[in-house]
């Protein structure tokens, strides 16, 4: 499939999904959201595919969410529409039938840190920017950021973790649980081709089969998770802390959030 914002490559049982706006530091614009989400589905049916490897084009991984097409007067973002990308996004992810390696290098953050929390095995370069950041523009985490952070480290680090905002490196996140292995600077897509490969020469169909069986019991509790994901964001979009929170990040200063 070809695609605008994101690249899809095949070769032989693996293929490789690349975040493709450089430009923008990958930052997901409602194009961007669809697109993933639309192939992530394809890929579910792509019965030959065993390991799928997740990065991110040009200096980082993942900005998050893109603010300045949240800002756009001329083509203001439908938050139903873009939340229904979301989590169309997450569920795919989640019920892939193929092992999912994400390899961060630079950042990933807000929903690029979703994406990469929903991945089987997550790679991050030592100086990666690591945050489930959405708390600094009064808004909740999405693409099943709930969901994947519990599933990682549990339900009081997680609040923690969503709570402060906190901006992790690479060793840092490794010692909360919330990624596999720490490369050194400029490695991370190395080492994620090489975790590929030992896991095509391994009896990787049992592999997957552990995932589906381990993955299928806690489908409908992620529906529900991205449900209230979704009905959340869109009340917090309208609140006055969003809109102050925005506001100061293109001001390039500190919000005063009022609780409203």
């Amino acid at each position: 499939m070809r695609f605008e914002t994101v690249i899809i490559e095949k070769n032989g049982r693996l293929a490789t999904l690349t975040l493709n706006r450089p430009q923008s530091m990958n930052a997901m614009n409602a194009m961007m959201m669809k697109e993933i989400a639309d192939a992530l589905e394809w890929l579910n049916g792509e019965k030959d595919i065993q390991v799928l490897l997740i990065k991110g084009a040009g200096r980082l991984f993942s900005a998050g969410g893109d603010i300045k097409a949240m800002l756009d007067p001329e083509s203001p973002m439908d938050i139903d529409a873009v939340m229904g990308d979301v989590s169309r996004l997450a569920k795919a992810l989640y019920s892939l039938p193929m092992v999912t390696i994400a390899a961060v290098h630079g950042a990933a953050a807000g929903l690029g840190f979703s994406l990469v929390l929903g991945c089987d095995v997550v790679i991050a370069e030592e100086n990666s920017k690591l945050a489930m950041n959405f708390i600094g523009i009064g808004l909740v985490p999405d693409g099943a950021g709930h969901f994947f952070l519990k599933e990682r480290v549990g339900i009081p680090k997680a609040k923690q973790l969503i709570w402060s905002g906190k901006v992790l490196n690479g060793h840092e996140a490794l010692a909360l649980g919330l990624i596999d292995e720490v490369t050194a600077e400029g490695r991370g897509l190395e080492q994620a081709e090489i975790t590929a490969a030992k896991f095509l020469t391994s009896p990787i169909k049992a592999m997957i089969a552990t995932k589906q069986i381990l993955h299928t019991q806690h489908v409908h509790e992620l529906e529900r998770v991205l449900a209230l994901e979704s009905s959340s964001q869109s009340a917090m979009r309208k609140s006055a802390d969003h809109l102050e929170g925005i506001q100061a990040f293109v001001e390039k200063r500190k919000p005063n959030f009022k609780g409203e």
